[in-house]
């Protein structure tokens, strides 16, 4: 590769840019990767020569400007969300889950289910301040693989995506699956077995999804609205029964459960801890508020949101656990019965048992669709990332749809179900663990905002005792569901390291090709032969295509250890050849006095990436880094930024930016 004295193009009637001289003589020097010799036989150092910098001062004109404005205008109309609709979109899994958790809890938790449950609910009041306070630094979607990104490096941040992709996988699989087996209870003659109408409902809804159907706010709204509606009026039409009938189902259901069981002690104690492990099945879909919504919620809601879906929560799984024990034999429960809907037949007849299975379908297909949708905006996130190829970005040109990411996200539900012996017993029982793992990773990622970014600005502050209860809490619950199902642990552990090892091998590619091509280069003969020396200059031009894109770092001082901090982490976290450092300064306070010096320096030090330092004449605003991304051609996504101060003005989220230092 030549080098060239400058990689910015000035075009002498355009205004825009003002050239400076060159910061080096590059036609009598060359920027040396090193001294030594060349791992490669037959590829020489300068091969991982980016070329030298250059420095342009630039003023953004009125085009990029209202551009810029324009998105940050759209992105606060978009926080749309009050603390109703916003409750909507997660409560329909929220409130759902009591479809498969009671059957679950049950079969573990025995008669002592209710006080399973309830403990379990309580459980989430450690959470409650840890995600308020997250939502508060970094209104962002995408949580926590977002959170992770922003607070720690971008392979523990991929960690968090593989969990969310299982996680969403898992609430589809589970919702169809769990449909199926309601309308299956129902119809006595279905034409076909229970794993086949869960795959009918997942192919369904797949097409819905291409068909470019977004998840409705007001749709959502009036299905929770209906489910509360439903189990309100089957826990009075139970009540009322209850009242008719008195407590012998109640008491012959605590006589067999003990005696099945046993009155000890440890006994008693084991079935509540294993009920309440199981039981956290009950809470999946808090976690389903974060991949896709929540920078829509209006500002100072999301503590209203959380309180919308937990109060309910509590309510509706010990309360309707407790009908169930009173009302139904212990056996039927046990018996794999739909037990809300026997629940509802006992209580008030046929008709109440139809309606119960119609709610129960409709809230569960309702809990596909968002796993579709929010898995689409997660694989989103990771293609503009550049974790995933670009692929993942194409839409259907009719509909809008991400058809790549739904197709394979669908793909892999298939995958999934099928490796699990289609058994939703499996599959709900690694979902708790998916669950349990992904809100683990939000007390993670607030202790790591605290000590890595403790300078964001926040409304709320959780107490550290409280962060440490709920990660010791986490794993505490993980061990009992693995103690109590074992093989379940097989079947996550793959399929987890399996994405993992998946997303670091597309995040690192760059590398994987110059192991590839350094195999090559071992064997002399393949030089030889026209061919495969063909095969090796398009590895050659495939590693510089990959490396091609330009990664900003927008600065505000010449601080040489900040400087070479953050172009390190570009060096270790983005597979770039070309970094733009960005200064935003007005005319009146100048330039700082060592940044276009620093700036060199760091272009000599990272031999194989171009180091450009850009002046920006303008304020540090939203809309003039908007406006600059759009005059670059550079994503946000793919411009870092230092920690703001407790008294920056704007919210990390308007800048659609990283954070990557304190």
């Amino acid at each position: 590769m030549q080098a060239s004295s400058s990689r910015t193009t000035v075009d002498p009637s355009n205004s825009t840019w003002i050239a400076i001289e060159p910061p080096y003589d590059t036609s009598t020097s060359l920027k040396i990767i090193s001294a030594l010799p060349s791992r490669f036989i037959n590829l020489s150092n300068s091969f991982e020569f980016a070329g030298w910098g250059s420095i342009t001062r630039l003023k953004l004109d009125k085009e990029d400007y209202d551009i810029g404005t324009a998105r940050i205008e759209a992105m606060r109309k978009g926080q749309i969300l009050g603390q109703f609709t916003a409750s909507a979109l997660a409560g329909n899994a929220v409130l759902g889950s009591v479809f498969y958790a009671l059957p679950a809890v049950v079969a573990v938790g025995g008669i002592y289910s209710p006080i399973s449950l309830f403990v379990a609910t309580l459980i989430l009041f450690l959470w409650r301040p840890i995600m308020e306070e997250l939502a508060s630094a970094l209104p962002i979607s995408g949580a926590p693989y977002t959170y992770i990104l922003n607070v720690s490096t971008k392979s523990f941040a991929l960690v968090g995506a593989a969990l969310l992709i299982l996680d969403f996988s898992s609430t589809a699989i589970v919702s169809a699956a769990t449909a199926a087996a309601y309308l299956a209870g129902e119809v006595k003659f279905l034409p076909f077995p229970t794993w086949v109408g869960a795959a009918i409902v997942l192919f369904i809804f797949t097409i819905v999804s291409l068909m470019g159907v977004r998840e409705s706010a007001r749709i959502a709204l009036a299905v929770l609205s209906l489910h509360l509606v439903s189990m309100a009026t089957l826990i009075i039409a139970s009540c009322i029964h209850w009242g008719n009938i008195g407590s012998g189902q109640l008491k012959a259901n605590w006589e067999l459960g003990r005696l099945t069981t046993g009155i000890s002690p440890s006994s008693v104690a084991r079935q509540i801890y294993y009920g309440i492990c199981l039981g956290m099945l009950g809470l999946t879909g808090f976690e389903c508020k974060y991949p896709s919504y929540v920078s829509r919620i209006k500002p100072g809601k999301f503590p209203l949101v959380l309180r919308n879906l937990h109060i309910p929560a509590i309510i509706l799984n010990t309360v309707v656990m407790l009908l169930v024990l009173g009302l139904i034999p212990l056996d039927t429960i046990l018996g794999g019965a739909n037990v809300l809907s026997v629940l509802a037949e006992v209580s008030a007849g046929r008709w109440l048992r139809t309606w119960i299975v119609v709610d129960a379908i409709v809230v569960l297909c309702g809990g596909v669709l968002t796993g579709i949708l929010a898995a689409s905006e997660l694989l989103e996130q990771l293609a503009l990332h550049r974790v995933i190829p670009q692929l993942f970005l194409r839409l259907l040109p009719k509909t809008g749809s991400p058809y790549v990411s739904v197709l394979s996200f669908m793909a892999f539900c298939a995958l999934l179900y099928a490796t699990a012996g289609a058994s939703l017993t499996i599959i709900s029982d690694m979902f708790s663990l998916v669950w349990l793992t992904v809100m683990s990773l939000f007390p993670i990622s607030l202790l790591l905002l605290k000590y890595n970014r403790g300078r964001l600005q926040r409304k709320t502050s959780t107490r550290l005792f409280v962060i440490i209860a709920a990660l010791l809490v986490a794993p505490t619950i993980f061990a009992g569901n693995i103690a109590y199902h074992p093989r379940t642990a097989g079947y996550f552990a793959p399929y987890f390291l399996g994405i993992v090892a998946i997303f670091s091998a597309t995040q690192s590619k760059v590398n994987l090709l110059r192991w590839l091509y350094w195999v090559y280069d071992q064997y002399p003969s393949l030089h030889e032969w026209k061919a495969t020396r063909a095969w090796g200059e398009k590895l050659i031009n495939l590693m510089r295509n990959l490396k091609r894109q330009s990664v900003c770092i927008l600065v505000k001082t010449d601080e040489i250890n900040n400087l070479f901090h953050m172009t390190l982490y570009v060096q270790k976290n983005e597979a770039t050849s070309n970094l733009k450092i960005i200064h935003f300064f007005e005319e009146e306070k100048g330039v700082p006095s060592e940044l276009e010096a620093n700036a060199k320096i760091l272009d000599e030090a990272f031999p194989e990436i171009t180091v450009d330092l850009i002046l920006v004449d303008g304020t540090f605003d939203p809309a003039n880094v908007a406006a600059l991304s759009h005059h670059l051609s550079i994503p946000q996504s793919l411009m870092f930024m230092t920690c703001p101060g407790p008294l920056f003005p704007y919210s990390v989220a308007e800048f659609g930016t990283r954070v990557i230092s304190l």
